[in-house]
């Protein structure tokens, strides 16, 4: 064998091992809206420097542990908590059911949703309680959809229904599939939908993905949304899995970002809040920016909730529980960082203690040995 035969086998070979370590690094590159690095932003993540908020990361250990239990544990990829009456009931994204926490933290099938189809971001996500009905929201083989279910029944023995499909057609995909649902003040309901890996699907108003949606109970639409004719009640929106709202009526809403920021935005009707043309806090006329943003290492935010002039926001990549004062909406605390992994909902019981659900067993975790787990926390832990 010559120099020069050896000569390209040895550049061959280098070659092929160069490759070969791309393919490795490719692979382990984080492909989906809730470990956001991924490149579905025709503008490539708008770059930003404007960054408002200033995180200041609580130490518990200067606060009482005893103001903290655990209610429940080892549930299986955990979506949404909602309470009936006093009873709470869980999702669980992956195995099609819904089930309720006996008052000794056990857990017992309350029913299954069968048309539900598990698929990357997708499976059985929201619940919302309204009088004796639970609405579900959930990724099928071809959409997501809104159903409900009458519930009968107390705690211990509560049964659903045959299921009524309240909204379907849905654009999905295996991520950004939104899927919080949530009854205003006014009696509507609310529905979160993401632009189902389509980010110009949520400038698009003929189509209902990327935006807020507003619905009656029965999923009509009501006379007085903004467009007339539409359940489009805001738009703009990329993958936002959180809604509340506050005393004096204004709506909230987390929403997860691509590759720059994540975003807390008061929402309005009709507003346009930009995506995919802009990314966090931007100084235009035609958007409406966040009026709080985050790295999205640091966060990737979805349930929401609120109580005493407080937000709490559930983070699942940023590991934590941001606390934001609406005397200070610039600014977050930050708790329980890295303690219990990946958070996905928060909530208030009818004791008013704050509950999280933990969410390290949907694939992208580390789970211990008893995720998923449901903890409460005496609400004055946070003042």
């Amino acid at each position: 064998m010559n120099n020069h035969t050896r000569s390209k086998i040895l550049i061959f070979v280098i070659t092929l091992i160069v490759l070969i370590g791309l393919i490795i690094i490719a692979m382990n590159l984080p492909s989906n809206s809730e470990s956001p690095n991924n490149n579905n932003n025709p503008n490539n993540g708008v770059s930003n420097s404007n960054s408002n908020n200033n995180n200041e990361i609580v130490d518990e250990n200067n606060n009482d542990q005893e103001m903290i239990r655990v209610v429940t544990t080892n549930l299986e990829s955990p979506w949404s908590i909602v309470f009936y009456a006093d009873i709470p009931l869980v999702s669980l994204r992956d195995n099609q059911e819904i089930i309720e926490i006996l008052e000794d933290g056990s857990q017992r099938l309350v029913g299954k949703v069968e048309q539900a189809v598990p698929r990357g971001e997708g499976g059985l996500l929201g619940l919302a309680v309204y009088d004796n009905f639970l609405y579900t929201y959930y990724t099928t083989a071809r959409d997501n959809r809104v159903t409900r279910f009458v519930l009968s029944g107390t705690n211990g023995s509560l049964s659903i229904s045959d299921e009524e499909v309240i909204l379907e057609g849905l654009p999905n995909a295996s991520n950004h599939n939104g899927g919080r649902i949530h009854f205003g003040p006014d009696g509507m309901l609310y529905v979160t939908t993401g632009d189902a890996a389509n980010p110009q699907s949520s400038q698009d108003l003929s189509v209902l993905s990327g935006k807020i949606l507003r619905l009656t109970p029965e999923g009509d639409v009501p006379d007085d949304n903004p467009i007339r004719g539409s359940l489009i009640y805001s738009f703009g929106h990329r993958n936002p899995q959180g809604i509340t709202w506050d005393e004096e009526g204004v709506m909230y809403s987390s929403e997860l970002g691509q590759n720059t920021w994540d975003e807390l935005n008061v929402i309005e009707a009709n507003n346009n809040y930009g995506w995919p043309l802009i990314e966090g806090i931007e100084e235009t006329n035609e958007f409406v920016s966040p009026i709080q943003q985050w790295a999205t290492s640091e966060a990737s935010p979805s349930g929401l909730t609120y109580h005493d002039g407080k937000l709490f926001i559930a983070n699942l990549r940023g590991n934590s529980l941001s606390v934001i004062n609406l005397t200070d909406l610039t600014s977050s605390e930050i708790y329980f960082k890295g303690e219990y992994g990946r958070i996905r909902d928060v909530t208030i019981a009818p004791d008013g203690s704050l509950w999280i659900l933990t969410n390290n067993t949907d694939g992208r975790g580390s789970p211990s040995s008893t995720d998923d787990q449901i903890i409460a926390i005496n609400i004055d832990y946070f003042k």
